[in-house]
């Protein structure tokens, strides 16, 4: 029997994770990928539920406990950099969460990965009837699979191509978001083992040291116009250098794009996932945004349930349509979760910045640690509990 062939647009966590999966079951697979080489580091992820329990059958939950770092303490700091309010994160935090620069997630995927990826390439044009799809890449080969996969993000390519857009897919959640990571060894030092944040009304720095005498930087900047500035770092440099703390010290490192990270704040909203026998994955129709969480785990989980389907009896089109019946709603969920958190993370008002601080200093009251983390670790957990009977183990 001639193997399925698929194509995946997309080698981040989601096409990857699918790529993983597919292969394993016989599938010939190939990714493509715009950007020109692979992307590590990324901001500091929090990672779990379905899609840490996805990565555990996938066998990388060593990998995993070594990229981890260890999270001791949550904290919003004042100018002088001593804390408003800290949580000790609870012993449950340290066992069903993993936190880790996105990248270190994504390598551990790639590298279980055979099938090639062809970098600086996306997909150009699509042409598809009931029997597979003619995909022309922006190399100008033409490809005849089975499958076409848009994992492409959540300005996806494949989506702009193939979906109507009769209203917008991509909501803007009236924030911008940068981040980038510095080398200084006492910078490292005095962030320690602990996420630390300060926040201003309308702006929210955070930091965690990595190995290496390295820092990671998150920033969060409430903005109703989407477009992003002209000059991203000159934007930095001017809305957090009088913020105090050790921003000051840390934003003489910021570089310039493409080192900087610098986006709005989306979310993805898609109907229908599928069309004819092309899909979308991943943040391609699912994007929560970067503070609801879950998006890696997400990202895993939606690969996971997609592939299961595919491996079920019947045909592509009923395995789609199953797969986004699985998924949908619990990424909607998620997304409201989202929408009300992001304003917590660099709220508007004075009031709203007590408010959180008291509500922290709640939780690190006795059982309120293990109710924070049962808020975060639960939800989509069944995902991966095959429908189908096909599920991988």
């Amino acid at each position: 029997m001639t193997a399925m062939r698929v194509l995946v647009c997309g080698a981040s966590i989601a096409g990857l994770t699918l790529a993983w999966h597919l292969e394993r079951s016989g599938w010939e697979v190939e990714l493509v990928e715009r950007a020109p080489a692979f992307r590590d580091g990324g901001y500091m992820i929090d990672f779990y539920g379905p899609g840490y329990e996805v990565a555990r059958r996938m066998g990388l939950h060593d990998r995993l406990e070594q990229a981890r770092y260890p999270v001791t303490e949550l904290a919003y700091v004042r100018r002088d950099g001593r804390p408003a309010s800290r949580l000790t994160m609870p012993p449950e935090f340290a066992e069903q969460v993993v936190s880790l620069p996105r990248g270190d997630l994504a390598r551990a995927v790639h590298d279980g990965v055979r099938a090639p990826v062809r970098y600086g390439t996306s997909v150009e044009a699509v042409a598809q009837d009931r029997h597979g799809v003619t995909v022309r890449l922006t190399d100008g080969t033409e490809r005849r699979v089975d499958l076409l996969v848009g994992a492409d993000g959540a300005h996806s390519r494949v989506r702009g191509l193939v979906f109507d857009e009769e209203r917008p897919f991509v909501r803007y959640l009236g924030h911008h978001v940068a981040a980038y990571t510095l080398t200084d060894p006492e910078l490292s030092r005095r962030a320690g083992d602990r996420y630390e944040m300060r926040t201003v009304p309308g702006l929210m720095a955070g930091t965690y040291a990595l190995r290496g005498g390295r820092l990671a930087l998150l920033f969060l900047r409430r903005e109703p116009d989407p477009e992003p500035p002209a000059d991203p770092r000159a934007a930095l440099l001017r809305h957090y250098g009088d913020m105090g703390w050790i921003l000051p010290e840390a934003l003489r490192h910021c570089p310039d794009p493409p080192r900087l990270y610098y986006d709005q704040v989306t979310q993805v909203h898609v109907d229908e996932w599928s069309r004819g026998r092309v899909v979308l994955l991943g943040d391609a129709c699912q994007a929560v945004s970067l503070f609801a969480g879950h998006g890696a785990s997400l990202a895993m989980a939606g690969a996971w349930v997609l592939a299961d389907e595919l491996g079920a009896p019947g045909d592509i089109g009923d395995a789609l349509s199953r797969y986004q019946g699985r998924m949908r709603p619990v990424v909607l969920e998620v997304q409201r979760f989202g929408r009300r958190f992001v304003r917590w993370m660099a709220p508007a008002e004075r009031w709203r910045i007590a408010a959180r601080d008291a509500l922290l200093r709640l939780a690190g009251l006795p059982g309120g640690g293990r109710l924070l983390v049962g808020s975060l670790i639960n939800e989509g957990h069944d995902l991966v509990r095959s429908a189908s009977g096909a599920g991988r183990g």
